[in-house]
């Protein structure tokens, strides 16, 4: 298994430091009751520890030579390994109540969040390494706000874990990593058409560097004036920049708008 090279196409840079790997399954506080979904288990080190921790482990690995070595370096019962690409998997065949444990190749990320956000099947906890800098944007308050952000705080409570530095992997990537953790929230936090209420933030963001008035007008493809009267309801300042909303200003707009 040493032999085998990391490919940059498909982002790979093995998590190589034990105390990492023990700390990563220890934030998804496995039980023996658990069934747990791990994204891109490459050379199998996290594998191991989850096989041991959960009842269940459904490893999707895109890389079919790294899947063929992984069934005969981890022959374990409890271990599925399926070789896929985990975009356009189905996760309504994973058994409800899943966790997710995944370090993922850093291409991956937003798509993957957004999936996991908007899945018919979500899982109840996701604890992802991911970029450091990507792990602050999830994270961030108004003022810093992305749409990555808004998507992940509104289906997610989140929590930022340990920061695992570049030269932990192999190969080291150019930045450090860190380690976030997504909380499925009980119910979603607003009631909304979520479809329409993320039309209305994704044209906020479409112009950052431009106010909510003339971004939002723009991406509805909607007057100013009728922007500006939504804004009004919703107690917004029509000068201020998507950014700088909370999540509770979106769903105001969100009703507002509606």
């Amino acid at each position: 298994m040493s032999d085998i090279l990391p490919k940059k196409s498909l982002g790979q840079h093995w998590l190589k430091d034990q105390t990492s790997l023990e700390n990563i399954v220890a934030s998804a506080e496995l039980s023996k009751q658990d069934t747990v979904l791990e994204v891109g288990p490459g050379l199998g080190a996290l594998t191991k520890h989850l096989c041991e921790a959960a009842q269940k482990v459904v490893a999707i690995e895109l890389d079919q030579h790294l899947a063929q070595e992984l069934k005969i370096k981890i022959p374990n019962s409890n271990l599925q390994i399926i070789n896929a690409d985990i975009l356009k998997f189905n996760l309504t065949e994973i058994d409800r109540g899943y966790k997710i444990v995944a370090n993922l190749p850093y291409y991956l990320t937003s798509n993957f969040i957004r999936i996991i956000s908007e899945s018919a099947n979500p899982p109840k906890l996701a604890v992802l390494l991911v970029q450091k800098e990507v792990a602050e944007r999830l994270t961030a308050a108004p003022g810093q706000m992305s749409i990555l952000a808004v998507t992940a705080q509104i289906y997610w409570q989140l929590e930022r874990g340990l920061v695992v530095t570049a030269e932990m992997f192999d190969p080291p990537p150019k930045v450090d990593s860190q380690v976030v953790i997504l909380h499925r929230r009980r119910q979603p936090l607003f009631e909304a058409d979520n479809k329409v209420l993320f039309q209305i933030v994704k044209a906020g963001f479409s112009q950052k560097r431009k106010t909510l008035l003339n971004s939002l007008s723009a991406g509805l493809r909607t007057e100013k004036s009728v922007i500006s009267q939504a804004l009004k309801r919703a107690g917004i300042d029509e000068s201020r920049r998507a950014q700088t909303l909370s999540l509770e200003e979106w769903y105001e707009l969100y009703k507002a708008l509606n």
